[in-house]
């Protein structure tokens, strides 16, 4: 964990999303790690000590003025954004309305920040699009950033577009590093007891390939993103080293999905969302499972 020393002005870091179930374990964890955190969103964090400034994302005017320190009592403009907020899943209203929150505001805080010469933006992609929910069965295992996105929803369609939007703005700005983390389904502690109830039938996770990420663990990446410097925009697949599951991860590809091709050795449990590249790239090594809770 990194900490800004008494000497380095600490960077001044927007979160978007402050309030959802991810974004209060980042706005926690990027504090204790030496940011100056602004939290944005809808409704107030349950941190009241964490500078906080209620914003409709879909209004571009607010974004800006959030962004760039015009906000009476949060003067100080962001070196950096961690962009969160969203409809988080599919269905949870109409499909034209999960677009136009989501597209509007992925693109007002992209446009903003560029327009504030804001340098660093991490966002959250999803798992989404690499295929979910797998009724059609993935190319092979473990998926990874490889293969073209395949949404087969309306909030995977504008993760997809999202992704293909920021290499834009990086062709735009050659000097813009925006780090896209695909996130799988974030989990708590609390969520673990649920987990051996899945043991009893595969086909109930199925839908992502039995993964999941510990929110504590998703932060983790989020400051790792922040830390990069690379111009350009790179995607990760961010998930837990194993699976929701207690049966192997070879014997679950081979019950749900035995047409599949298996491109390595698997381990136990090895999780079946790739995170190879975020090891290699990013240095995340995820610290948290839900073996050590049940």
């Amino acid at each position: 964990m990194t900490s800004a020393s008494p000497q380095t002005p600490r960077r001044r870091v927007a979160v978007t999303g402050s309030s959802g179930k991810l974004g209060r374990t980042v706005v926690a964890h990027l504090a204790e790690s030496g940011y100056d955190v602004l939290a944005l969103d809808r409704t107030r964090p349950d941190s009241p000590q964490t500078p906080f400034v209620a914003v409709d994302l879909t209004d571009y005017g607010q974004v800006f003025e959030a962004l760039s320190g015009g906000v009476d009592e949060h003067t100080t403009p962001v070196d950096a954004v961690v962009h969160l907020a969203a409809i988080p899943a599919p269905g949870l209203t109409t499909n034209a309305a999960t677009f136009a929150n989501n597209s509007a505001a992925t693109y007002n805080v992209f446009a903003a920040a560029r327009a504030l010469e804001v340098r660093s933006i991490v966002w959250a992609s999803s798992e989404t699009v690499l295929g979910l929910p797998f009724d059609t069965p993935p190319p092979y295992v473990p998926v990874d950033e490889e293969y073209h996105p395949r949404p087969e929803s309306t909030y995977s369609l504008n993760k997809a577009l999202e992704e293909e939007m920021a290499g834009h703005f990086c062709r735009w700005d050659p000097e813009l590093t925006m780090v896209g983390l695909r996130f799988s389904n974030v989990m708590d502690v609390e969520d673990y007891a649920a987990f051996p109830s899945f043991d009893a039938d595969a086909s109930v996770r199925k839908w992502n390939l039995w993964g999941y990420i510990d929110a504590r663990d998703g932060a983790q990446a989020v400051r790792l993103g922040l830390e990069r410097t690379e111009p350009g925009v790179e995607v990760f697949v961010i998930a837990n080293a194993d699976t929701v599951m207690s049966r192997s991860s070879a014997e679950l590809v081979a019950e749900v999905f035995p047409g599949v091709e298996v491109r390595k050795e698997l381990g136990e449990h090895e999780t079946l969302l790739g995170i190879d590249k975020a090891r290699r790239v990013l240095g995340y090594e995820p610290q948290h499972s839900w073996r050590d809770h049940v």
